[in-house]
């Protein structure tokens, strides 16, 4: 006759009675706090637990344990199975699970474990590995990368609003894990610890951990070598919020994926926050294992992209304000309009802008942008610029660069313009709305049609073909 769900929580919580005397209390509440009974029957007691990996955890270190407290609880013929739970399901879907017995029973003539000692068992840090630098427990988040100073834009709104809706609520919302993806220097690292920020001020009690793969994967190398897996293992299952940056670079490390797969599964499954950055989105991440990357699409995937112009100019702005500084808006828009791939880059212009000034003791204005900008680029291994292709083409054609930039509609002043603003698309990043802002505040439109001009000359006019050879050659290669 089957025993009515009370009775298995009562006889659940003799066993933990037990269980508590043998175990430190740091590893009962990693390990059995989450366990609920499910059913009695006859002599079996069903425990559900949170995952495969929890599961195998149980068997692998705490047999003798729940063998002890089953005979104490139910009698030598008591049984132990476990319900596992393989997909926690949502509004439209039940949980799903399997159920296995108790694989593992205790060897006849295998010694009993010894009751814990009056001081609980302290459990041991990977960080505290002595070839992990002895670094001490900590969320390793930089206090400066915040939302206040993130700026918000076209480029990266769903990013910020899925990442302040994390923060507001960790481990609730749909978005987890949320894998935040895009280019070199975009602020993925800046947001992802600006979440973990924002959680660690409204949630103090919760353990936050920033970790780099690259640093995730020595540990591991160290523990491996250190034979401490289990504790690397177990510190990573007490965290409230992770946060992997890089997890791309996770690719070919089997082992590693292997156990970043339990945790992975552990945390998800009892409602912990996972965060990771990455350079490319999930479908295109290569030398991941399939039920990883599955994992990975379970949440949110939500893209960084370039800034646009408005984006730009608010970074510097806000680049410029942080610092104290205040310079025309001309030169801002300048810069902007200048420098269109990444965040980082874009920041890294400022600041090299502020240093100039304040060393060379003078006002920052459009020589002095022009000048640390032109060093800059030289420096970026970048072999042209948008100023250089003005410079050259009006040296060849023998016109001002104020006529270039200026309104005149003059045969000999509207052809060398389009020849620059041709090459200004073939060698330069820049959009063509920040080219025609270089010749003048013109609008795209007239840049794609002087293009489309030269363009055309160049296919049935051999002397315009000669020319733009020949002026090529101050180019060198496309980049």
């Amino acid at each position: 006759m089957q025993t009515v769900v009370r009775d298995a929580k009562s006889v659940w919580q003799e066993c933990l009675r037990i269980i508590r005397e043998y175990v430190p209390e740091q590893s009962f509440k990693t390990w059995f706090e989450p366990i609920v009974p499910a059913r009695l029957v006859g002599s079996t007691l069903t425990i559900q637990v949170p995952s495969e990996f929890f599961y195998e955890w149980l068997e692998e270190n705490y047999v003798h344990v729940l063998r002890r407290a089953i005979d104490h609880a139910i009698g030598r013929q008591g049984m132990l199975e476990y319900s596992v739970i393989v997909d926690r399901g949502d509004d439209k879907k039940p949980p799903m699970g399997y159920t296995v017995p108790n694989q593992r029973p205790a060897p006849q003539n295998s010694a009993p474990p010894a009751k814990k000692a009056s001081e609980p068992e302290q459990l041991r840090n990977p960080f505290e590995l002595p070839d992990l630098d002895g670094l001490e427990l900590t969320s390793y988040l930089n206090p400066i990368y915040t939302f206040e100073n993130y700026v918000e834009g076209d480029f990266n709104r769903l990013a910020r609003s899925a990442g302040q809706a994390v923060a507001s609520k960790p481990g609730v919302t749909s978005f987890n894990p949320l894998m935040i993806y895009g280019g070199v220097g975009l602020g993925k690292t800046h947001l992802a610890q600006a979440i973990g920020n924002q959680i660690k001020a409204s949630n103090s009690g919760k353990f936050v951990l920033f970790v780099s793969t690259e640093k995730f994967m020595n540990q591991f190398v160290m523990a491996v070598r250190n034979n401490s897996i289990q504790n690397f293992t177990n510190f990573y299952l007490q965290v409230d919020v992770l946060i992997l940056d890089d997890v791309q670079f996770l690719a070919g490390k089997e082992r590693t994926q292997e156990t970043f797969f339990h945790i992975f599964n552990h945390l998800h499954q009892t409602g912990k926050q996972i965060i990771m950055t990455s350079d490319r989105p999930p479908k295109d991440l290569q030398g991941l294992q399939d039920r990883l990357l599955s994992r990975f699409k379970w949440g949110l995937s939500a893209d960084l992209q370039m800034p646009d112009l408005e984006s730009r100019i608010a970074i510097i702005m806000k680049k410029l304000h942080g610092d104290g500084v205040d310079i025309d808006y001309e030169v801002i828009e300048y810069l902007a309009h200048s420098i269109d791939t990444n965040v980082r880059e874009l920041e890294g212009v400022v600041v090299s802008l502020i240093a100039q000034a304040t060393l060379l003791r003078r006002e920052i204005d459009m020589n002095l942008a022009r000048q640390v900008l032109r060093n800059i680029v030289q420096d970026s291994e970048r072999e042209v610029t948008i100023e250089t292709i003005m410079e050259t083409i009006s040296q060849h054609y023998r016109i001002s660069l104020q006529d270039m930039k200026g309104k005149s509609r003059k045969k000999e002043i509207v052809f060398p313009r389009q020849v620059a603003m041709y090459f200004a698309k073939d060698y330069t990043d820049l959009s063509l709305k920040s080219i025609g802002y270089h010749f003048g505040g013109r609008d795209h439109s007239t840049v794609i049609h002087a293009i489309q001009t030269i363009s055309e000359l160049k296919e049935h006019n051999a002397e315009v073909k000669a020319q733009l050879q020949e002026l090529q050659k101050n180019f060198g290669k496309k980049s």
